[in-house]
């Protein structure tokens, strides 16, 4: 309850509705021991005095009756209908949404035919209507309200329940021979009801303006019975002349719909957990940097040069270091491989060079990435737009999820050329046409009019890479584009960058958890653990003379070909949490040769110019 007060809090408007609606509500229970006058009591001699009168505080109406006492018990009355009829339409709505999405088939279609039957009426209409029928009157007004609400419940609810019929726990539970009585009640309802909840809030706001509209016609209360709906009715011949009549009514209503709709947007994203972690929060454009300590001076190591670069996760009061200090460059035409398991902060480095990190939660606190010994961490957005993509492209894991789905692929490559340079259209087609040659797609001048879907994983992947040289980029970022795809077309991929990179003269960095794929393809490697470099050197003396153990036990992991039968060795335990990394060596509770020593204080990268490691018991002792 508390983290959900907290969720609910956050949103700031949220917080006002609440404040608002929460006054309201006090007010309304507390009416009955107020000292206030009798709200059905005339005296004509007083009619249509002004606010703040002698014993009048709002002032009185057309029949001389006080209109804060009148107000006051309208509200009260206004409330309670508007939330028993959301209660009521919510009960029925739901039950006809959950029974009609559990059972399916034609129980299905023969209630929603008959839900879809009562929405293809105007819902106010339908609502005089059965008013008309019933009679006028309070309680026959709520019966109106409540019914021309029913069917937006139920057909929510059944759409959420559909997809939940179908889910294994369901058909677990009828394996387990529960009756459906049952499994509605203990399987589907318990995950339908936060929907209902946030429908409910979402709509008794509504409901009471329904209300109110029908009173105003005079449908619903009856003189000289007062809520809010009959003082506008009774005050709207007075508009013109005695205004505070309509004035203050009108106000409250506007207070209690308007709290209520705030505080269900908040309910709603406080009760929907891709809210509540965040993954449905707008990042901001670039990532936030906010360096707590001295900015390394500039080098001239490569074209690009990260050094001692941080980046934090701050969720809560749990701080995760998913970069801690990592330096690396990269030189003009070089590949630079970055090696580690999951989660060893491959991925969060190369987002941070450009501030692609989402923020929140992610937050840069130390370090310079240098572009051409520019601090573009100091850059300003307009600067950073204009070298990504330009300057520094990226190529992304799965192509698929990076490529726009509605959009043809070649006005994707034309719209990147385009967001760099000012070149007509056919000049940028022309260009798309060529990147995609390039790249080795066959039939390019047909291929440029597909949609991202119609193109297999590889084709994609291709589409990727003609994006990512769009511009002519000095540095690549590629985070793991070769993954997803089969073996054959992982090495046709792997090929083609090889080729461009000669070709082109680029900087690689390519990031991945394949030694294969870095022994292909990368001059150097950097082998990350815990979000450090525990490693850094020339590929071929990494391969061959492995000096951190946890080097040595990756490159374990990888199965050969034809050398013979061996074990498939695995690393023992699981990588740290990195918002609670062990003191020293973070590789030491899975490393065999650990001691004392190595979990206690820090450990630097040491060895030769080409050749560093971050181990005080390496496999090998460096040349």
């Amino acid at each position: 309850m508390t983290t959900f007060l907290k969720l609910l809090f956050r949103n700031r408007l949220a917080a006002v509705g609440a404040v608002v609606l929460a006054a309201i509500l006090l007010l309304a229970l507390i009416t009955p021991i107020l000292p206030l006058a009798d709200p059905d009591v005339t005296a004509t001699a007083d009619r249509f005095q002004r606010p703040f009168s002698t014993g009048h505080l709002l002032g009185t109406d057309h029949l001389g009756r006080d209109l804060l006492s009148r107000l006051l018990w309208g509200t009260r009355l206004s409330l309670a209908v508007g939330i028993v009829a959301a209660l009521v339409a919510a009960t029925i709505g739901s039950g006809i949404g959950i029974v009609a999405g559990y059972f399916g088939g034609r129980t299905d279609n023969i209630i929603m035919r008959g839900v879809d039957m009562l929405m293809a009426f105007p819902y106010i209409l339908l609502a005089l209507a059965i008013v008309a029928a019933l009679g006028p009157g309070l309680m026959n007004a709520l019966i109106a309200v409540a019914a021309v609400n029913i069917p937006f419940f139920a057909r929510n609810i059944r759409g959420v329940t559909v997809g939940l019929a179908g889910r294994e726990f369901i058909d677990a539970a009828r394996l387990a021979g529960m009756g459906h009585t049952r499994i509605i009640l203990t399987e589907l309802l318990p995950n339908v009801l936060s929907t209902i909840v946030i429908a409910m809030s979402t709509t008794v706001g509504w409901m009471i303006l329904e209300t109110a509209g029908l009173s105003f016609l005079g449908l619903g209360s009856q003189p000289p019975q007062a809520d809010l709906g009959s003082m506008l009715g009774e005050a709207r011949s007075a508009l013109i002349t005695n205004p505070h009549t309509s004035v203050v009514p009108g106000i409250m209503i506007f207070l209690i719909v308007m709290s209520i709709n705030l505080l269900g947007d908040g309910v709603r994203d406080a009760l929907d957990p891709r809210l509540r972690s965040g993954a449905l929060t707008r990042p901001r454009a670039v990532t936030l940097v906010d360096r707590r300590g001295n900015v390394p001076h500039a080098d001239q190591k490569g074209l690009l040069n990260i050094q001692q670069l941080e980046t934090q996760f701050h969720v809560g009061p749990r701080v995760y270091r998913a970069v801690n200090k990592v330096s690396l460059h990269v030189n003009p035409g070089e590949a630079l491989g970055v090696i580690g398991e999951s989660g060893s902060g491959k991925s969060v480095t190369a987002l941070s060079v450009m501030g692609l990190v989402a923020s929140p939660p992610g937050v840069i606190t130390g370090g310079a990435v240098r572009y051409e010994g520019e601090d573009l961490l100091a850059a300003s957005y307009d600067s950073l737009r204009r070298k990504r993509g330009n300057n520094v492209a990226y190529i992304f894991q799965d192509p698929l999820s990076t490529l726009h789905p509605l959009y043809r692929v070649g006005d994707q490559l034309i719209e990147a050329i385009q967001a760099h340079h000012k070149v007509p259209d056919a000049e940028a087609k022309a260009r798309a046409i060529e990147l995609l040659k390039a790249v080795r797609i066959p039939n390019p001048e047909s291929r440029i009019r597909n949609f991202p879907h119609e193109m297999s994983g590889g084709m994609r992947q291709r589409v990727g890479i003609a994006m990512a040289l769009a511009n002519d980029p000095d540095v690549i970022i590629a985070d793991e584009p070769t993954t997803a795809l089969d073996v054959t077309v992982q090495a046709q991929i792997l090929s083609l960058l090889d080729d461009l990179r000669r070709e082109r003269g680029l900087a690689i960095i390519f990031i991945t958890h394949d030694f294969g794929v870095v022994a292909q393809l990368c001059d150097r490697v950097a082998v990350m653990y815990a979000g450090r470099i525990v490693e850094e050197g020339p590929t071929a003396t990494i391969l061959e003379h492995p000096a951190h153990p946890y080097t040595k036990r990756l490159m374990a992991c990888v199965p050969e070909l034809g050398g013979g039968k061996r074990e498939l060795a695995a690393i023992p335990g699981l990588p740290p949490v990195v918002s609670d990394l062990p003191p020293g060596c973070a590789f030491a509770p899975r490393c065999t040769k650990a001691t004392e020593a190595c979990q206690q204080g820090e450990i630097d990268l040491a060895g030769t110019a080409t050749h560093t490691v971050r181990c005080i018991h390496p496999e090998e002792e460096l040349a």
